[in-house]
């Protein structure tokens, strides 16, 4: 099969080192890729935002399957213009892809059909927002509607905090996407997350993760796109993940179906795992970043006739299986991340970081300057282990980031201290 891979994060690069494993494979391109996936994959020169470009190049490629890593081209509309060209497309329709381009939508959806949320307010003024403030009271939480690239959210433990995210919001912090502002009750409880695969019709779990989403050790400072994460998530034990998928998952396939928009591609469910069972935070619609990267290395199938089945709707109700190594990712960040921070800064010792005994390394925001690899982004590289334990794991992928010379780079030194507390028998 000819495949392109959409996207230029860490989570294209574990999609593209998995895709390329595949005996089914023929040609791998991304576009617009990184330097490492320009090391599995062919790199190609493409707008994806102008998708008759993307068509015109699935036809002269004859593509067999396009693989859509991150929200904005989804949420944008671009599988439905590929799907109308007749390709087969990983990733759900614009309308279907509001499970994430609007958490208004979203929690709407779960209170028309009963799935567990937090309970909420919508608004689309400041001064509405802050009168339903005032009348809950804090801790509570501001979340911008739309896509925020994961920093639009403030969990407000005081009023002063909760005004000023609010009035972040309406005064344009996040562009459009806080034009309205969804405010939810706090849940008290372990955050996961939780992965499932559908064609819309059939659905299957496809593995657990938990992540780091503040910048600074001890889970402390602003939120991030992700600061590393680590499978499978200890807090989601079997019996665990079979709730999940009854009272949460399956539901929002079943709705999502019952309303006209049905949903094909992964679901990852941001959850709280609360005293009274799991409650749904939020929905992305597409593969985690850094989760995906874990989850890849755990993954003991041949991904693309996977992603191949959701995309045409044939996927059968076979489980995957999994290699039972816990696997771990660091986030190597650009000093100053998620604030502003240089670019083109040069890496080296990347050699030496995959060289150490089960580590591997994904790039994210880099490209290559001649032969020196140097920092495009704010998140640059995923640093990743695999071991026995979650401990192990840990030890793997802190060894190899002792191993990355970038003096203009950081990252937490904590990465999994949940998992590693349990197994020592502290939590």
């Amino acid at each position: 099969m000819n495949v392109l891979l959409i996207g230029s994060g860490g989570r294209e690069h574990a999609l593209a080192w998995k895709l390329a494993q595949s005996p089914l494979l023929s040609r791998l391109f991304a576009a617009p890729g990184n330097a490492g996936i320009a090391q599995c994959a062919e790199i190609v020169s493409l707008n994806v935002g102008r998708h008759d470009d993307v068509v015109g190049f699935c036809q002269a490629q004859a593509i067999d399957l396009v693989v859509v890593g991150p929200e904005a081209p989804l949420v944008d509309g671009l599988a439905d213009d590929l799907q109308a060209a007749g390709f087969a497309v990983f990733g759900p329709s614009k309308a279907a892809a509001q499970l994430e381009g609007s958490k208004g939508f979203t929690k709407d959806l779960c209170a028309r059909h009963n799935i567990p949320t937090a309970a909420y307010g919508r608004f689309q003024d400041a001064d509405s927002a802050k009168a339903y403030i005032h009348d809950q009271g804090t801790p509570i939480v501001i979340k911008a509607d739309g896509l925020a690239a994961g920093k639009g959210v403030t969990v407000a433990t005081n009023m002063t905090a909760a005004e000023a995210a609010n009035t972040a919001c309406f005064d344009g912090a996040f562009g459009g996407a806080g034009a309205e502002v969804v405010i939810e009750a706090f849940l008290e409880g372990e955050e996961a997350s939780f992965f499932a695969l559908t064609d819309g019709k059939t659905v299957i779990p496809f593995g657990t993760a938990q992540d780091h989403k503040q910048v600074g050790d001890g889970d402390t400072g602003p939120n991030t796109g992700g600061m590393g994460a680590y499978s499978p998530a200890p807090v989601l034990d079997a019996a665990m993940c079979d709730q999940v998928m009854d009272e949460i998952v399956v539901p929002t396939v079943r709705a999502m179906a019952a309303e006209g928009m049905p949903f094909a591609g992964v679901l990852y469910a941001g959850l709280m795992m609360t005293e009274t069972g799991p409650q749904l935070i939020e929905y992305n619609i597409r593969f985690g970043d850094p989760e995906c990267q874990v989850l890849m290395m755990r993954l003991d199938d041949d991904l693309l006739p996977i992603l191949h089945a959701v995309a045409t709707g044939h996927l059968s109700d076979r489980q995957p299986s999994w290699k039972p190594e816990t696997a771990l990712t660091v986030v190597m960040a650009a000093n100053g991340y998620p604030g502003s921070y240089d670019k083109g800064t040069s890496i080296n010792g990347l050699k030496a970081a995959s060289d150490v005994d089960d580590a591997l390394v994904f790039h994210a925001g880099t490209a290559l300057d001649g032969d020196q690899v140097v920092a495009t982004g704010g998140r640059v590289l995923n640093i990743c282990g695999s071991g026995d334990s979650a401990a192990q794991a840990q030890r793997t992928a802190y060894a190899a980031v002792d191993q990355v010379n970038w003096p203009d780079g950081f990252c937490r030194r904590d990465i999994g201290h949940r998992a590693v507390a349990r197994e020592s028998g502290e939590k």
